[in-house]
């Protein structure tokens, strides 16, 4: 079983487990190549937010009330190119936590304009509903390769209370720990998989005991296990578990039986993300979906999904729904999904083209009204009421690519992606008249 965790796997795992162990050996005794907790830096102050929250919330709230869209201002960093793009955007995983609107989101600032000692990851929080956020904690360049993929693909896990954060990039898993009364925050590395010594040829430039680059997390509403994807291309993607130890920090308990295929992980769910021992995993790559039993600790694949589909989003909220390339799928079983071929999506606003062939990189369903979708795309943001059979784009926003969405309590909706993160009520009776979206 995992230990200390009080969650029994099967006999086939804990073989899987010393396999593990008798496998990796080598690649564990080179952990001491990654950095060191990272200590308070002194030339970085605490962070202040570029625009005072009582205001922001202020212009955010006349906006919202006005049926206009609105763009925050009071994430961390210079604002360059996507330094206020949310990668993650993730609420509470106890679904008794109190604060119904508490976010936390991670926000990369790796623009080229930015001198490199001052690029960093930022772990920000709201408690308005994403109209103001304040700065918890900053991840120092060290952690991170601003040159790979880093500000696209990284994942963030929340322990329970937001006590301590779990970031993913191109150099492994990291456990951030924030500080009081400074800006840099504790970061402890969690022990991952590394590059073998008869490593495959990729373009990404890793060496032999490099950390593996890992991907997606995801966090138990209890705070006890948590999963993290790894991967970079090599063709051989990874998944291991971890629980809590007695100080707080992950413990690595072993890989879970191997994915059916090659290709990388990029997104993760539970089937029920409010339960404490979720039955499945819900897995997307880059060409399908697998669903892995817990139970049995069998993988089996969506059917429904296209050749070729990464699938970049997962939601689980009333049933499986997946944003991929090309398409969005909506739930008929646990292990079928059907693509919306009737669904007509405004790609291009200049061009006017219509049809279900929807870059998508993220889905969100209103957990308090499932029937509401929200579609995050690289032509923009789309909408649903009907459980995702008719879609209107958002034209007030700014044309630009989106990656993700977050439906707060009261049915507004945090919208983010390149172009900035923006606050919308396009499902109110009052406002959707008044909101510049247009039906195909």
């Amino acid at each position: 079983m995992l230990k200390n965790s009080g969650y029994t796997v099967p006999h086939s795992w804990e073989l899987k487990r010393k396999f593990r162990f008798i496998f990796m050996a080598a690649p564990m005794m080179a952990w001491g190549q990654i950095p060191p907790p990272q200590t308070p830096a002194p030339h970085h102050p605490a962070i202040k937010s570029p625009v005072p929250a009582r205001s922001e919330g202020d212009e955010a709230r006349k906006a919202l009330d006005s049926c206009e869209i609105y763009k925050v201002k009071s994430l961390p960093g210079s604002h360059q190119f996507a330094g206020d793009f949310i990668e993650t955007i993730t609420g509470d995983p106890d679904p008794g936590a109190r604060g119904r609107n508490v976010v936390w989101g991670l926000t990369a600032d790796v623009s080229s304009k930015v001198p490199s000692r001052d690029r960093a990851m930022y772990i920000s929080k709201s408690t308005s509903g994403g109209k103001t956020w304040t700065p918890v904690a900053r991840v120092d360049s060290k952690y991170f390769d601003a040159g790979i993929d880093e500000g696209l693909r990284n994942g963030l896990g929340v322990s329970p209370g937001g006590t301590d954060f779990v970031i993913t990039t191109q150099r492994g898993a990291f456990q951030v720990f924030p500080q009081p009364n400074t800006s840099v925050a504790l970061v402890k590395a969690i022990v991952g998989p590394r590059v073998p010594h008869l490593r495959p040829w990729v373009s990404i430039p890793k060496r032999e005991g490099d950390p593996v680059r890992a991907a997606a997390v995801k966090i138990t509403a209890d705070g006890k296990i948590m999963i993290v994807g790894y991967g970079y291309f090599d063709m051989n993607p990874q998944i291991f578990t971890y629980h809590r130890g007695h100080d707080g920090s992950w413990l690595e308990d072993g890989p879970l039986p191997r994915l059916p295929t090659q290709m990388d992980i990029l997104s993760m769910q539970f089937d029920n993300p409010r339960k404490a021992r979720p039955g499945s995993l819900y897995v997307g790559t880059g060409d399908q979906a697998y669903r892995l039993d817990f139970h049995t600790m069998n993988w089996t694949r969506i059917d429904g999904v296209g050749p070729d589909s990464a699938i970049h989003g997962i939601s689980t909220v009333g049933g499986l729904h997946l944003a991929a390339c090309w398409g969005v799928y909506n739930p008929v079983s646990a292990d079928v999904v059907e693509r919306l071929t009737n669904a007509r999506f405004l790609l291009h606003r200049e061009k006017d083209e219509t049809g279900p062939n929807i870059r998508a990189y993220g889905i969100e369903v209103d957990p308090a009204r499932p029937n509401r979708e929200v579609v995050t795309a690289i032509t923009g943001v789309y909408i649903s009421w009907d459980r995702g059979q008719s879609w209107k784009r958002l034209n007030d926003l700014p044309e630009g690519e989106f990656r993700t969405a977050h439906f707060n309590s009261d049915g507004t909706v945090i919208i983010s992606g390149f172009p900035g993160t923006f606050l919308a009520n396009p499902f109110s009776n009052a406002c959707s008249p008044h909101l510049n979206i247009r039906n195909k």
